[in-house]
């Protein structure tokens, strides 16, 4: 499928006839900028026409303690989202409901699973919390870990013998990496970037007086668009990232479970020839008369480390390494310091610097805010106007809405969302390679 939503060919949406006349609104995973730009304008489109919202507290953490002797509590679990809170809040920093990443679903992995009440117990408990409410929807606002939470609540409901109430849910795509299928830009992302480039360029400004290089890890677990797009915008000398682990730059590993002896092969970063790129583009500067740069590398590669690189690293409650702890920056920095004096027989200072973290609650700039209000708005016209259950928000063109099935989004057989890459050969990753070459950095 495309990545642009206009051109998915999917089956007419249906509405479900369900009147709303109470919203939940949560936030789960990383914060992103322009958040309180979703949530206050999805909210005051609900309240504007009567609509009663809550807003749920720190994503499904409460939700999933939900119990008859441990019921929802207004200020602690919950606000109402009122007029006067929302007033003057969109174009705020941080998320006004707060956030977490407790994962409901994390016990189902394929369809079957749904009938499973054992690895359902917490999306039934999330399902009871929110009839306790007396919801009748709920807007889901996350990155893809969430989006498939979402699904899997819906496929939960799906199952409910007739007569239980059913919540209607959609979903609002979250995520300072940009690697969403089905939207071509994701809230927060052009404010990231800029963030980010803002500090890629006070770096390349210490590299110049210093003579020396930074290795700046950019958040990305699974695309380099942010890497990408703060490479470019700060005049980088050298991005990489998950999509150029081809040729080369990869080889394969073949580990045995010490535990079932069942081998399997996994690709991995091809660790000499990594170096080496980097190296020659040292190298290649100092014949013009440059001894400094920045190279951005998206921390996502980590996960392409040989395993000898990954010992005792934790992963994540979604099943992820823990790409921080890695300290992938780190690493690259030893290895080139090491090649390049082997080479030159020259030390060159090089720095470790991870960056991230000081941009997802960043002040959001004008289009981020245009871009997450028209999705809280999209959230309303979905589920109000249109009564659709099951379907993202995203928009196209100029900010266009549109409405994408959960299955044109998720695989049908693993529930796992569908990760959207930079295309190889594609004009943006072109603009970075001819920006590099220019030299002009």
């Amino acid at each position: 499928m495309s990545a642009s939503p206009s051109a998915a060919a999917h089956a007419p949406l249906k509405p479900t006839g369900r009147p709303i006349r109470r919203v939940a609104i949560l936030f789960a995973g990383g914060p992103a900028p322009a958040a309180n730009a979703v949530i206050s304008t999805c909210a005051a489109s609900f309240v504007n026409h009567d609509v009663e919202v809550v807003g749920v507290m720190n994503g499904y953490s409460h939700l999933v303690e939900f119990a008859p002797d441990h019921p929802m509590q207004e200020g602690r679990d919950y606000v109402i989202l009122d007029s006067k809170k929302l007033r003057r809040t969109r174009n705020t920093r941080g998320i006004m409901i707060g956030t977490a990443r407790t994962n409901p679903g994390k016990d189902v992995s394929h369809p079957s699973h749904i009938a499973d009440p054992k690895r359902t117990v917490h999306l039934r408990t999330v399902h009871e919390a929110l009839k306790s409410l007396g919801v009748d929807a709920l807007v889901s606002i996350g990155g893809d870990d969430t989006l498939k939470t979402a699904n899997k609540f819906k496929l939960f409901q799906d199952a409910l013998p007739a007569g239980e109430k059913r919540i209607s849910v959609v979903h609002v795509p979250k995520t300072i990496d940009n690697d969403y299928r089905g939207i071509d830009f994701t809230f927060g992302y052009f404010t990231a970037v800029e963030t980010l480039a803002e500090e890629i360029r006070n770096l390349l400004a210490d590299a110049e007086a210093t003579r020396g290089y930074f290795i700046a890890e950019c958040m990305g677990r699974s695309a380099g668009w942010l890497a990408y797009g703060a490479a470019i915008a700060s005049e980088a000398s050298l991005v990489l990232s998950v999509e150029d682990m081809t040729g080369d730059l990869v080889a394969e590993e073949t580990l045995t479970d010490p535990k079932t002896g069942v081998a399997t092969t996994r690709k991995i970063m091809n660790v000499d020839k990594f170096v080496d790129s980097i190296v020659k583009l040292m190298l290649a500067r100092e014949k013009v008369g440059k001894e400094h740069g920045v190279v951005v590398v998206a921390e996502g590669l980590a996960g392409f480390l040989p395993s000898s690189y990954l010992e005792g690293v934790k992963f994540d409650e979604h099943g992820h390494i823990s790409l921080a702890a890695t300290n992938l920056s780190q690493q690259i920095v030893k290895l080139v310091e090491k090649e390049y004096e082997k080479r030159t027989g020259k030390k060159r200072r090089m720095t470790p610097v991870q960056l991230g973290y000081e941009s997802r609650c960043a002040l959001p700039h004008a289009f981020d805010v245009m871009l997450g209000s028209q999705l809280g708005v999209g959230a309303y016209r979905a589920l109000a106007e249109q009564q659709y259950d099951g379907v993202m928000i995203s928009t196209t063109g100029q900010l266009s809405l549109t409405y994408v099935p959960f299955s044109d989004l998720i695989d049908p057989e693993t529930l796992v969302t569908v990760v959207r890459f930079i295309d190889a050969g594609s004009d943006f990753l072109r603009l970075a390679r001819l920006l590099e070459g220019s030299q002009n950095s």
